[in-house]
């Protein structure tokens, strides 16, 4: 057998596995504890925008013809915008969820935060981020049925003013995205910020 097939060991008897494992144990607890307190978060506003989106993707903007069933408003842009939206909101708003779960399920081992809970928590924050951006253009598209047609385009800047919230909040949360993002296409993951 090649010699480099042979585990090494060092002067107390322990492989480099076993080394890192309890040089890093502290880490490891920290990296997990935030870990679920950010999952518990995430899953939390996904639970919330998954009834907001369940809600909405059974609500039928202008209602149903009586005579054919048919929505009234079917074909036109807004209600074709609005079911998309609704029925994205309401799928990624469950994928959110049940990611975000599964990382509070996980047993947070060192090997979990290589390459497992990093991908689990960009597609969370992803999925959650879709979800929030489908449930506020289903609400503008849902909305534009109800403003008479001289007050449309006095509704735009208002549902702009709607969407500033969101857009703030994922502005924040775009350092995390990259690092974690830059974190599983490099090997060797950097600091994303200067220590003292």
């Amino acid at each position: 057998m090649p010699p480099n097939f042979y585990e090494r060991y060092n002067e107390n008897g322990q492989t480099a596995k076993q080394v890192f494992i309890s040089t890093h144990e502290r880490l490891a607890k920290e990296g997990g504890k935030w870990l679920s307190k950010t999952s518990e978060s995430c899953s939390l506003v996904a639970a919330l925008v998954s009834t907001v989106a369940f809600t909405t993707s059974t609500a039928v903007p202008g209602g149903p013809n009586q005579n054919t069933g048919y929505p009234l408003f079917q074909g036109r842009l807004a209600f074709n915008i609005f079911a998309v939206a609704s029925l994205v909101a309401l799928c990624s708003s469950v994928t959110a969820l049940v990611l975000f779960l599964s990382i509070l399920t996980s047993r947070f081992q060192e090997k979990d935060f290589a390459m497992d809970l990093p991908r689990k928590l960009l597609l969370g924050l992803t999925t959650l981020f879709t979800s929030i951006a489908s449930v506020l253009v289903s609400f503008c598209a849902g909305h534009f049925f109800i403003v008479e047609d001289e007050l449309k385009f006095a509704v735009y800047p208002i549902y702009v003013a709607t969407c500033l919230p969101v857009s703030f909040f994922a502005f924040v949360q775009l350092p995390l995205y990259f690092d974690l993002s830059l974190a599983m296409i490099r090997k060797v993951p950097q600091r994303s910020y200067k220590v003292l």
